[in-house]
């Protein structure tokens, strides 16, 4: 993250009652997550960007002087990162709001129907499906409103078990979030990771590759146990379980993996992101609109006097994740300007702990599973958080920008995400599988002990810590090296 411009004597950031005040804005902010999440048991990105901008108003009524904390907030949210991370936004809400457009898991449930899948198998097809979905549309929450409701009913009437089959969803909407080049996760667990040896921040695609070993590996032995515990024994091939295939199925819709299969190529081949979603958006709407899965107007267009399309719709829906992130780096600048992000810098790398590239990763790991924790599994909130502090920790050491965000990122994403008590994933998810007749609706700690991606991606990280596999250090120009070129203190 980039450090703001040093500040004179005079506009130095203080707070009454002490240093410690400076965290009063985290806290109100940790406040309305707790409201929302554990009282109100509600998931509402807007709500927690409100719960931001109150948190720094707050927080600005024991701040002296006072100008010196709103100059501290904008140069948070002024700063190159900030700013690179709501225009990757923008253009990824775009590609986002193409595939739901042209309704891609339509596809995949055809592709169930036809294969003839059913229980333990259905639980299988249903996690490979919504990870290939989430990682189309890279947003881990959206992906679970459109699939829940087409493979959640039908798939406990084919005999699915309902608790491994909804964790197969929401695992299988985390995997995409993890590994998508286009998702906000990987948006700020790259852009918070800055290189030493040279200009410039971890860049999508080497962060997307390095990360891809941990979180297929994951996915592998995620999906078996899927496959082996997700038969409840009692398939049925009830008429009302066929008719809800039936009105889902579209088989045409699987057209639309080309242009995110291009997308994600150039994405890697080429590591702008910019260029990627270009290439994907430009060819999505050639095969939408020839496919007949897109109309003009569903491009963009006007009704009854209001803009339609998901050009609107793409920017739209990134606007409260957008409100967030401006939110939490504002915060971040008056961490930063009241010197707490250097003090808890300093008190970790000082510590025993994080002396050694095993000993930081594993501090990033538990820094940032706290974090996500007290962000009620919310991992976007918390890498902007946490990532400046993950950067500083890993860099001491020499570790590479890849290795710390797939490090921070895979930790966020694991078992600190869907802690049943606090975690949005499971809320949200334990609420989508009320309201279908003759289907059982389920509470956050049956989907919990089902939750085999998250939990076993914590224990493949743990592993990957221990044992240095996939452990890479920043050499010249930023180049990937199996050592570090010199002793970690002099890097």
């Amino acid at each position: 993250m980039e450090s703001p411009p040093p500040m004179s004597a005079d506009n130095h950031l203080v707070f009454r009652g002490g240093k410690a005040l400076a965290f009063l804005p985290v806290a109100v902010f940790l406040g309305f997550c707790v409201v929302f999440f554990v009282v109100f048991k509600t998931f509402d990105m807007t709500a927690l960007a409100a719960g931001g901008v109150v948190a720094l108003l707050v927080g600005a009524l024991f701040a002296t002087p006072y100008s010196a904390y709103w100059s501290a907030v904008t140069r948070g949210i002024g700063s190159s990162t900030a700013v690179t991370i709501v225009m990757i936004l923008f253009c990824v809400g775009l590609m986002s709001a193409l595939i739901k457009e042209t309704n891609v898991s339509g596809g995949f449930v055809w592709l169930a129907e036809f294969l003839g899948v059913d229980g333990g198998t259905f639980t299988l097809f249903t996690f490979v499906a919504v990870c290939i979905i989430s990682m189309s549309t890279a947003s881990s929450i959206g992906t679970m409103f459109t699939a829940f409701p087409i493979f959640y009913p039908a798939g406990v009437f084919l005999g699915a078990e309902p608790a491994f089959l909804a964790a197969a969803v929401i695992s299988g909407a985390i995997f995409g979030d993890n590994v998508a080049p286009i998702s906000d996760t990987t948006v700020i667990s790259s852009s918070t990771q800055a290189f030493r040896r040279k200009t410039g921040t971890a860049d999508i695609a080497g962060v997307v590759r390095n990360r891809a070993r941990f979180a297929f590996t994951a996915a592998a032995l995620a999906a078996v146990g899927f496959f082996v515990l997700g038969s409840s024994g009692r398939s049925s091939d009830s008429a009302h379980s066929q008719e809800l295939l039936e009105q889902a199925a579209n088989p045409l819709a699987l057209v639309m993996l080309i242009p995110v299969a291009l997308m994600l190529t150039v994405a890697l081949l080429t590591r702008d992101i910019f260029k990627a979603v270009t290439i994907g958006l430009a060819t999505g709407i050639v095969t939408g609109l020839a496919s007949g899965l897109l109309t003009p107007e569903g491009v963009i267009g006007v009704r009854d006097g209001a803009p339609t399309g998901f050009l609107i719709s793409g920017v739209g829906d990134m606007l409260s994740v957008i409100a967030l992130v401006v939110a939490v780096f504002g915060i971040m600048g008056v961490l930063t300007d009241a010197g707490i992000l250097d003090w808890l810098v300093g008190a970790l790398t000082g510590s025993r702990l994080s002396r050694t590239p095993r000993g930081a990763e594993f501090a990033i790991g538990i820094g940032i599973s706290v974090t996500t924790l007290l962000f009620g599994g919310v991992n976007s909130a918390a890498m902007l958080t946490f990532g400046p502090v993950a950067d500083k920790i890993g860099a001491r050491v020499g570790l590479h920008p890849y290795r710390r965000a797939v490090v921070m990122d895979c930790f966020a994403m694991g078992i600190a995400a869907i802690v049943p008590v606090l975690s949005a994933y499971l809320f949200i998810g334990a609420q989508l599988t009320t309201g279908f007749k003759g289907v059982p609706a389920l509470a956050t700690t049956e989907i919990f002990i089902a939750m085999l991606y998250p939990l076993v991606l914590t224990v493949v990280l743990v592993v990957a810590a221990a044992t240095g596999w996939g452990r890479r250090f920043e050499g010249p120009d930023g180049v990937e090296l199996k050592r570090p070129e010199r002793t970690p203190a002099a890097v």
